[in-house]
């Protein structure tokens, strides 16, 4: 049976709602120990339940590790307020940003073949071998693409066959149901009719005509 997806709101039923916390806070006190156990991680946890009770997990200890949080949090909200108000942190956070914008356009004129002028050795040779992978990459991309491309034709290919082998066997049934069938016309039936239509239309022999004239003056006259 599948198992649909729980909504994520509030568990109405009491008893549901009390098997649902104790699966979960078993299953998440377990994935702490095993993230301290596998990644050598300080991991502390801490699951009040709706009544009150306390359920807690430290790789060390609790209270070493709420007091290093606060150490941290309070460092990183100094850091942070500090960045803010402090003008010249703003400028030169926009210092570092102009020269990473300045870099990166260098570097991509440099990959176009443009100035190139004032490059050391080591520097073009850098450049080179970034181009020869970027090309290597980009054709086998595209030869990547040219073979699927290949391939799905060959698949259409191989459906046209199939859709035209079977509209021909639909076609041999169909005669066959009717009674109809193609007359054919063997090569000695075509070479039979192209000498009787030569000896029809060939014309008689001139001697022949002679002797039917002489045939005709020797008939004697009656009357």
């Amino acid at each position: 049976m599948v198992r649909g997806k729980t909504q994520m709101k509030r568990i109405e039923n009491a008893t549901s709602r009390q098997v649902t916390l104790s699966k979960r806070r078993n299953g998440l006190l377990k994935k702490a120990y095993e993230l301290s156990v596998l990644c050598d991680a300080e991991v502390g946890l801490i699951v009040f339940s709706p009544s009150g009770k306390l359920y807690e997990f430290a790789s060390t200890s609790m209270q070493k590790l709420l007091e290093k949080y606060e150490i941290c949090s309070q460092e990183c909200g100094t850091s942070e307020s500090n960045k803010k108000q402090d003008p010249q942190c703003l400028k030169q956070e926009i210092e570092n940003m102009e020269k990473r914008v300045r870099i990166l356009q260098s570097t991509q004129r440099k990959m176009l073949g443009e100035g190139l002028a004032l490059c050391s050795i080591k520097e073009l040779n850098q450049l080179e071998g970034q181009v020869e992978r970027g090309l290597n990459h980009v054709r086998a991309t595209k030869t990547k693409v040219l073979l699927d491309e290949i391939e799905k034709l060959k698949q259409k290919e191989h459906v046209f066959r199939e859709e035209k082998a079977l509209l021909h066997k639909k076609s041999v049934n169909l005669r066959g149901a009717n009674g109809c069938t193609i007359p054919s016309i063997g090569l000695t039936s075509i070479e039979r009719v192209e000498v009787q239509t030569q000896l029809v239309m060939r014309p008689p022999h001139a001697t022949e005509m002679d002797d039917n004239f002489m045939d005709v003056d020797n008939v004697p006259l009656s009357g």
